[in-house]
């Protein structure tokens, strides 16, 4: 990592320091923010990640929070209607989505905090899937405006199957590329091996059945804590590829819209992958500003898939 990195690195420690305080004294619920701890702790790319609260409220208007359970116990997955038809399970360098930017999938070199190569691309990723709304808010943006995302779902969460069918034609197309954050978003280093496995299948077999697409290999560790251990684990059932982040939306909690609009103005850049969140509404006010940010800066919005294939 190069100077610029490290001192881009520690600011984000800073500002993510700071709007923990913030938080705090705004409210009473106020959930601390975990550090995107990175842990293969070279990389170093320390930023705001899914906060480890209690509480698993799915509620449409509620102030919904990611479970931070460290066990593979989750609830019962949703059903009551036919599972999409399910396809062949993409592997790297597979055919390319329709519509997408990238002309040949870049090398895959490891867990990955941006868009390694050239271009003016970003890889605009949320997590999680706590709040039903602000997932129907994301699609219907993602509709009017054509912007590619990356959704690393928690299965848990009834969101996905409440705003199916709003949601499946944009994963048809390659638009919305659904990639896999554990099924009940475990912190997966406290986990053991069996566990980390059922975790990441679970989901994925959730995310076969509501899209009819396999996640793999691409999978989010809850908090970015991960080890050798856990890429050992998870690679053995088909997830080899853990996507990190540089840039953050700090929107984990509750914060005012202004606040996310803020954060994505200082971390909205190329070669990117910014994290936020399905959990919070004060993103929705101002998705289209921070895609404002995103077309000022002459960036073009691709899913992971995408760019490493």
């Amino acid at each position: 990592m190069n100077t610029a990195q490290n001192l881009m690195s520690f600011e984000a420690h800073r500002d993510h320091r700071n709007t923990m305080i913030y938080r705090s004294v705004a409210s009473r619920r106020g959930v601390l923010l975990s550090l995107g701890a990175l842990g293969l702790g070279s990389l170093g790319l320390a930023l705001t990640s899914c906060s480890s609260t209690t509480g698993n409220n799915a509620g449409a208007t509620g102030s919904p929070t990611a479970s931070g359970s460290p066990n593979a116990s989750a609830s019962v997955a949703p059903s009551g209607f036919e599972s999409a038809t399910p396809s062949a399970a993409p592997s790297s360098g597979s055919t390319q989505a329709p519509g997408n930017p990238v002309p040949k999938p870049r090398p895959w070199d490891g867990p990955q905090t941006g868009l390694a190569g050239e271009g003016k691309y970003v890889a605009w990723t949320v997590d999680d899937g706590a709040n039903p709304d602000v997932v129907r808010a994301y699609a219907e943006f993602a509709r009017r405006t054509g912007t590619r995302l990356t959704f690393f779902i928690n299965g848990q969460y009834p969101s996905f199957k409440q705003h199916r069918e709003l949601l499946l034609p944009l994963v048809k197309s390659g638009q919305l590329q659904i990639a896999n954050h554990t099924y009940s978003h475990a912190a997966l280093t406290k986990l053991s091996d069996e566990q980390i496995v059922r975790e990441l299948t679970r989901n994925d077999e959730e995310i076969q059945r509501l899209f009819g697409v396999s996640s793999k290999p691409y999978f989010r560790p809850p908090y970015g804590y991960y080890d050798a251990r856990v890429l050992a684990a998870a690679a053995s059932c088909g997830f080899t590829r853990p996507v990190l982040w540089y840039g953050s939306l700090a929107d984990s909690s509750n914060i005012p819209s202004q606040e996310v609009l803020r954060f994505a103005k200082k971390y909205v850049d190329a070669r990117r992958i910014i994290i936020g969140h399905l959990n919070y509404p004060g993103v929705i006010s101002v998705m289209d500003e921070i895609k404002d940010i995103m077309d000022s800066k002459g960036l073009t919005t691709v899913t992971i898939r995408d760019y490493y294939g």
